[in-house]
């Protein structure tokens, strides 16, 4: 009884190191969090541009031209902060 306590012991000590490590990982690169929450959010806008078109277009075109608009303002974003606040990069 007390090997089978000791080794769920073991794996919850497992098991929590590698949350604390998927943590780390997750606080040093954005990226995959930023691509998630784009992702997400085109889920609300693809079938706003679907019903904007008067369903002339299809689905896969809609989400992508949902994709391509929230790119194009993302990157206009980032342009606007490089041309007026030049010191942070």
């Amino acid at each position: 009884m007390k090997a089978v306590q000791n080794r769920r012991t073991i794996v919850a000590s497992q098991v929590l190191e590698e949350i604390t490590e998927i943590w780390c990982q997750w606080r040093r690169q954005k990226l995959p969090l930023y691509l998630f929450l784009a992702m997400c959010f085109n889920l609300v806008v693809a079938p706003l541009v679907h019903a904007a078109t008067g369903e002339q277009l299809s689905r896969s075109q809609s989400w992508g031209l949902g994709l391509l608009g929230l790119v194009t303002v993302g990157l206009s974003i980032y342009l606007f902060f490089v041309m007026f606040v030049p010191e942070k990069f």
